[in-house]
């Protein structure tokens, strides 16, 4: 998500990290709808770097700032972020989930700070205060090729001050020297001291050495272009303040710090995964009681079988006697017969 007021370079800073139109500029020529906004705008993009293909959703918010009270524009994106978290709250809760449902949470916010070069606006300190409890708020200076180098590190250092002053728990790159490798804890430090970060944006490409580079040509030179926090943190305490306001359990305070929010992902992890044993071992009865309910059947069927065999080895036993009584006869009777026919034949007078 990109969220800066009018003219901060955010069009551009999208365009240029695609290499493409993905937003496009506003342009009206009709007096009575100029400053109207069309809202939130959401644009799939398929990225690819280095054979890497990455599918990033990039979610514009133009019009935020350009009103004298921006409250609606507060709410609405609020509003945005939260509807994600409600729709993979009411996925968890399903008892067979959608294999093929779409995490739609914003995984990052770039919020475009004006390059005044003195310190944060009131709106800047408002709406980085409000949105860091549900996004991964990191803060970018637009534009910044406006000021000079001296200028810049001084309105950096000034922007960080407000920050640590007014407790605003942005993105800082964290990292844990005793778990994490000596790589990502030299990483992160480095992308942390460089906060805020100074973004110049192009469209254009212009010539330097021979090679075609998007960046500004200046009378002085070119400046070229360069090119699960959500999850553990930031869902999982906006989790626990639905919960807790469906059960009518007072909240405390929304701006909960980063130690607390990785003490309460911890516990809500184990919380997880006494969940999850629970559903195993339900699951786990169930098909026990169906492997007995199948042995039974199967027993009785057996039986049944057996019940069957010895009641046909009974018939057949019966009908054997009755079966050689019939021959004994059939056979007493030829016998008697050839008797008869022949004292008739020696005997015609009888």
């Amino acid at each position: 998500m990109v969220v800066g007021t009018s003219g901060t370079g955010r069009t551009t800073f999208v365009n240029t990290l695609c290499g493409s139109e993905v937003l496009s500029k506003k342009l009206c020529d009709n007096p009575d709808t100029a400053h109207t906004e069309e809202g939130i705008r959401i644009k799939p993009v398929t990225l690819e770097e280095d054979g890497v293909r990455i599918a990033l959703t990039i979610v514009d918010t133009p019009g935020f700032g350009d009103n004298i009270d921006n409250e609606f524009c507060f709410q609405e994106i609020m509003g945005y972020l939260e509807r994600q978290y409600d729709d993979i709250l009411a996925e968890e809760s399903r008892i067979k989930r959608n294999p093929r449902f779409r995490d739609n949470r914003v995984h990052a916010l770039l919020y475009f700070i004006t390059p005044t070069g003195h310190s944060l606006r009131e709106i800047d300190i408002e709406l980085m205060k409000r949105l860091s409890p549900r996004v991964n708020v990191i803060p970018v200076i637009g534009k910044a090729d406006t000021c000079t180098p001296t200028e810049l590190i001084q309105f950096k250092k000034r922007i960080m001050e407000d920050i640590d002053h007014y407790n605003i728990p942005i993105y800082n790159f964290p990292f844990d020297v005793e778990e994490d490798d000596e790589e990502t804890v030299e990483e992160n430090s480095e992308l942390r001291a460089l906060l805020p970060f100074a973004i110049i944006g192009s469209e254009e490409e212009i010539m330097v050495n021979g090679r075609a580079v998007r960046g500004r040509q200046y009378p002085w030179g070119v400046v070229e272009d360069l090119k699960e926090i959500t999850h553990d943190f930031l869902y999982e305490n906006y989790r626990t303040e639905k919960l807790s306001r469906s059960a009518d359990v007072p909240v405390e305070d929304s701006n909960i710090l980063p130690d607390d929010l990785a003490t309460q992902s911890v516990r809500l992890k184990e919380e997880q995964l006494k969940r999850e044993e629970e559903k195993l071992r339900e699951i786990e009865l169930k098909v026990q009681r169906e492997i007995t309910e199948k042995r039974q059947e199967l027993l009785a069927k057996e039986e049944a079988l057996r019940n069957l065999e010895a009641r046909t080895s009974t018939n057949e036993s019966c009908l054997t006697p009755t079966i050689d009584s019939i021959e004994s006869v059939k056979t007493t009777s030829h016998s008697e017969s050839k008797r008869i026919l022949f004292l008739v034949i020696h005997d015609p007078l009888s």
